[in-house]
């Protein structure tokens, strides 16, 4: 690694954006106003304050459309409607006026790949003749053996499969009963994909964004942001395209049919694991990573998500779509903008995604994949800052969100860098306080990074993966479509613990405050919570030092009042990823973070401001009167 100090061109960019901290909220969980066990708008409203005290900038809200909820809210069916689960548009723009008032800015999810299939749309296009405007709307193909005309159209057009397991075609039916032509969906059979080579589209969804940028939202994060264009012709593809957070193996990705074995797979290329009889488990402990040409041994690499490249990811006609929407955003005020959610490698090909004059920023999913290992964290920081850097934008930074397996859970497994899709009663169960104490390091590391951060919910108070959710209680699509192969995202989206002793651990502890809309007691939450969150609740964290929750608060403080999100970036003279030390100075403060086996000390002339050991009592901001850096800890120092 250099220590040379890295661009940041965040730094030079005054934009809200640029560094702000971002708290994601998945509606579903983050607090219930009404009592019948979904979170909801006026829930979110109540616990704004909350959020404001913690330190954030902002908050993205994933979806409160209108769905039949097949997806979570991710399968719209009028995105200009609140759901009546999640409440209503007044209950929208008073939630968004709270926001506002209390400094807060507000992005919202935009969901431009597909829509539901009880979107009026699709209703007309199902009820309508093949080849009619209606249909072009949507991807429909014949049946490959009806356009060779030696069938009647009973193989799909392609061999594609969906993200969420199966095939990504389904064949409809004719009004007089007979099979009719067959439309795309690269997620569930309830989420048919829009047509994006068709104006009417392009056209429809400025109009969406306007309607919510002239409701005054600030931003929007754009779902399955490398999606929408296809390739001319929808040809065949044997690749396995999936979601970033790993294989269904719940270890790592599987062999792509296709993949090329010759090549030396881009994310893996500089994360690969060590060659096998190359080095002992004090190497592994250490993070010392080996780079292994093909044919040296290597131990097998995980095929990226996106290897080989696919027909319908990353196009490059996504990114006129980019800058389209970037000119509607360019003509409102207040510095408005779009972050993205694209699984695109390497980084380089990620930073075409945040040009001048396309996306704001975009999701580093590859600092999310470094995992539990200094070496890899360390390629992650590095690559993801010169990445930003060659197109002059910021870049950001986020260890969980409502698709991955929660940090402090996979930071707990026997392999600490793995990716699985979902944990379940029977697979490997995480060493919990190992995995939290990692969780609390990492954090202090991704928040002293120059740029923006992204927090889950529920990640500030140090919350597990629920990874024992009965078979029964799931309602992940991926977990049926798999027959249960894939253990799907329930764990990782339970509503959150905000009182300990009361039912549901307080999810609806809003329903007296805000007034009861419900008749009768609340009711349970919508995915069952582990006893574990009982501990974990917000009220049991308040105020307590050392506590995960005055961790966050203290980190976000200490964030704010040294400029870390608009600061510099340079390795520091001790680190050392081989032996896991990862180290960095951004403005006055030095970050070490301890990745290895031995305690690490602290360097002549400074002091301990802030350490995710609870242990040093430092936890809330206070200062610490410590020698060293515990392994699976981190610190901000300071000279003097």
């Amino acid at each position: 690694m250099s220590h040379r100090p890295i661009s940041t061109p965040g730094s030079d960019i005054e934009a809200w954006w640029a560094s702000a901290v971002v708290y994601q909220i998945y509606p579903r969980s983050f607090a219930d106003a009404n009592g019948d066990g979904m979170g909801d708008l006026r829930g979110v409203t109540a616990r704004l304050p909350y959020l404001k005290e913690l330190g954030v900038d902002a908050v993205w809200l994933s979806p409160f459309y209108k769905s039949p909820q097949a997806d979570a809210g991710y399968d719209v069916a009028d995105y200009r409607q609140v759901d009546p689960m999640f409440g209503s548009l007044d209950d929208f723009d008073e939630m968004l006026q709270k926001a506002h008032a209390l400094g807060v800015k507000v992005i919202v999810d935009l969901v431009p790949n597909h829509t539901s299939d009880e979107h009026v749309w699709f209703r007309e296009a199902l009820a309508a003749e093949p080849g009619s405007a209606a249909r072009e709307r949507y991807i429909f193909r014949p049946g490959k053996d009806e356009v060779d005309g030696s069938g009647d159209g009973n193989i799909a057009p392609n061999n594609w499969k969906s993200i969420f397991g199966g095939p990504a075609w389904t064949r409809t039916t004719n009004a007089d009963g007979t099979p009719g032509h067959w439309y795309l969906h690269l997620f569930d059979t309830k989420q048919p994909d829009l047509n994006w080579e068709n104006p009417e589209v392009w056209e429809e969804m400025r109009s969406v964004i306007r309607f919510w940028l002239d409701r005054g939202v600030d931003g929007f994060r754009v779902d399955v942001a490398h999606g929408m264009v296809k390739e001319a012709g929808l040809p065949d593809w044997d690749g396995v395209a999936a979601m970033v957070e790993g294989s269904a193996d719940a270890r790592h990705l599987p062999d792509a049919p296709g993949a090329h074995p010759e090549s030396v797979e881009p994310h893996t290329a500089h994360h690969a694991s060590l060659a096998a009889g190359s080095a002992g488990a004090d190497d592994a402990a250490r993070g010392k990573v080996s780079v292994l040409a093909p044919g040296e041994g290597a131990q097998h690499q995980p095929v990226s998500p996106l290897y080989p490249p696919s027909p319908f990811f990353d196009q490059d006609g996504v990114h006129d779509v980019y800058r389209d929407w970037n000119r509607v955003l360019a003509e409102y005020d207040g510095d408005r903008m779009l972050v993205a959610e694209a699984w695109v490698e390497p980084a380089e090909r990620l930073a075409r995604y945040i040009r001048k004059d396309e996306m704001h920023q975009a999701f580093n999913f590859d600092f999310l994949l470094a995992g539990w290992n200094a070496g890899r964290m360390a390629v992650a920081v590095e690559e993801s800052l010169e990445a930003a850097a060659s197109v002059g934008a910021p870049t950001t930074w986020v260890l969980s969100n409502h698709d991955t397996v929660r940090h402090p859970s996979r930071f707990g497994l026997s392999d600490p860098t793995s990716f699985p899709k979902g944990i379940a009663a029977e697979d490997e169960q995480p060493d919990a306080a190992l995995g939290l104490a990692r969780a609390r390091a990492a954090t202090l590391v991704s928040l002293a990074l120059p740029g923006s951060a992204y927090l889950y919910q529920g990640e500030e108070l140090g919350l597990p993966e629920h990874t024992t959710v009965p078979a029964d209680a799931r309602q992940d699509p991926t977990f049926f479509r798999t027959n249960g192969v894939e253990r799907g995202r329930d764990g990782c989206r339970v509503p959150l613990p905000w009182k300990s002793d009361e039912p549901g651990f307080g999810f609806a502890e809003a329903y007296t405050a805000a007034g009861s809309t419900t008749a009768g007691a609340p009711a349970g939450p919508w995915l069952p919570q582990p006893d574990s969150f009982g501990g974990l609740a917000a009220d049991r964290q308040e105020g307590v030092a050392g506590s995960t929750l005055e961790l966050y608060r203290s980190a976000l403080s200490l964030r704010r009042s040294h400029g870390l999100g608009s600061g510099t970036f340079c390795w520091a003279d001790m680190h050392d990823p081989e032996l896991g030390v990862l180290a960095f100075e951004n403005r006055d403060v030095l970050v070490v973070a301890n990745m290895g086996t031995e305690a690490t000390p602290v360097p002549d002339g400074y002091r301990v401001v802030l350490s995710s050991d609870a242990a040093t009592g430092s936890g809330a901001g206070a200062d610490a009167d410590s020698a060293v850096i515990a392994p699976n800890s981190a610190a901000y120092l300071l000279a003097g």
